[in-house]
């Protein structure tokens, strides 16, 4: 409905609609988007309050064979010098390992991927020994090779081996056809058409199996240090759980967790420069 009103000067003024005004609505952020993103952090507290519950309710045998996380917090800041100092010695293992691992895989992956006569040479061999798991080599390579550093490294190069392995083969497998014709076309040399066209095709693959890998590589050099190592991750936990220090040994298993999501991020985040057109 419209409604004219007269006025003493010359204009008019028309209203619309007769409806009443309306009155001024505040938009509250509803309970659903304020929480948005956050239930991994919202996990997190309610496991830390779950585990301060249980160590501070339940009388066990031993006070210190379940420590609340404020005791284990000092532990880890007391620890922290001998910690990093593990770090150390670990990655002096780990990183020649895993490296030649990666290196050895992306390379053997391409060619098995791409080469039928060695795909259909080595897949049997790979069926076989890749799901072996490679703990159980661990015994052997300390009483064969000559130093702990070596048999721990053959034992992390074997787990990131796999994982490299098979994902590159997967990519470069999965390389449609008419790759190969455009490269044969434009006259490219094997080198060429592995290095500018199998091996960006199959990075995203690569880097998956990269991912793996390194989380291999740490579950290896563990369990590993565990056997016969002076120093390192693996024998801090060994060595305070032997000594029944379960506070040090608590902490030493948070703050090697904690260098592993540092190393996975890490790896992420050059994963994600590198592959900067996959969204």
């Amino acid at each position: 409905m419209s409604v004219m009103t007269d006025i003493p000067s010359k204009s008019k003024i028309v209203f619309t609609s007769a409806a009443p005004p309306r009155s001024v609505c505040i938009t509250v952020p509803n309970g659903k988007r304020l929480w948005h993103g956050k239930e991994g952090i919202l996990f997190l507290l309610g496991m830390l309050a779950l585990w301060q519950a249980v160590s501070g309710c339940i009388h066990f045998s031993s006070k210190y064979l379940f420590p609340t996380p404020l005791v284990t917090a000092r532990a880890l800041w007391q620890s922290l010098p001998e910690l990093l100092k593990g770090t150390g010695s670990s990655f002096v293992i780990l990183a020649p390992g895993y490296l030649l691992a990666v290196l050895a895989g992306v390379v053997w992956g391409l060619l098995v991927g791409t080469i039928p006569a060695l795909h259909r040479m080595f897949s049997p061999f790979a069926r076989f020994a890749s799901p072996v798991p490679p703990t159980v080599y661990i015994p052997y390579a300390i009483a064969l090779l000559p130093t702990f550093r070596m048999a721990a490294g053959f034992v992390v190069f074997i787990g990131a081996f796999w994982p490299v392995f098979l994902n590159t083969c997967t990519g470069a497998a999965a390389l449609p056809q008419r790759y190969r014709d455009n490269a044969r076309i434009l006259g490219f040399t094997r080198g060429e058409y592995l290095w500018r066209i199998v091996l960006p095709a199959s990075l995203p693959h690569i880097f998956s199996g990269m991912g793996v890998g390194l989380v291999f590589s740490f579950i290896m050099l563990t369990v590993a240090e565990l056997f016969g190592a002076s120093a390192g991750l693996g024998r801090f936990v060994q060595l305070y759980a032997d000594y029944a220090d379960y506070p040090r040994m608590v902490a030493g298993i948070f703050y090697t967790g904690f260098v592993v999501l540092l190393s996975v991020e890490l790896l992420e985040q050059i994963k994600k420069r590198a592959l900067f057109w996959v969204k």
